[in-house]
């Protein structure tokens, strides 16, 4: 019974079985010579790269204005003061203390005690060094208690290396003073 019906379907349907005309494949060949010749290799690259390039400039742009919004995202440095009021009160005083006793040993610097100072600044700033790795560990730690203590530890040694140092030129400067007051008498 399928078979009939199939057989029925092409019956009905017309097919063109009509051969071509004479000139067919002449006027064929003339349409494909009208036809614009197309450089299929160079369009294919274009239509490839262009869209590969819109997406990778808008990551780039989106990437800039990320950074510029919300700073550098890889960079992640975090002040004392950042951590609460009373870290804030703290990083203040220390800041304080070793800008005020700099001053001081600026003041007692004289060419017997240039070395030791100066020996001093090198050691200070291996601790600032030292106290931005720091700032980039509490960033990335959030805010762990055990960088928060190192950074307070980080202020005081600063200040003893500057007391200790400031003991040392006042030390010097006695010792100069004296050795003059006894090539005088």
């Amino acid at each position: 019974m399928k078979t009939d019906n199939l057989k029925d379907l092409f019956d009905e349907l017309d097919f063109d079985i009509a051969q071509p005309a004479e000139n067919h494949e002449e006027r064929f060949r003339q349409k494909l010579k009208r036809q614009p010749k197309k450089k299929a290799k160079r369009s294919n690259v274009i239509s490839l790269w262009l869209p590969t390039m819109a997406i990778a400039a808008s990551f780039l742009v989106s990437f800039l204005i990320f950074q510029g919004v919300f700073g550098n995202p890889f960079d992640q440095k975090q002040e004392l003061a950042n951590v609460s009021p009373e870290m804030e009160q703290t990083q203040n005083f220390y800041a304080s203390v070793i800008k005020t006793e700099l001053e001081n040993l600026q003041e007692k610097k004289t060419p017997e005690t240039e070395a030791v100072i100066n020996d001093a600044l090198r050691q200070l700033e291996i601790l600032e060094k030292d106290y931005e790795k720091l700032t980039k560990d509490l960033g990335k730690s959030g805010q762990d208690k055990r960088v928060i203590y190192a950074m307070i530890s980080n202020f005081q040694k600063r200040i003893d290396l500057l007391k200790t140092v400031l003991e040392k030129v006042e030390t010097i400067n006695t010792l100069k003073n004296t050795r003059h007051e006894n090539n005088y008498i």
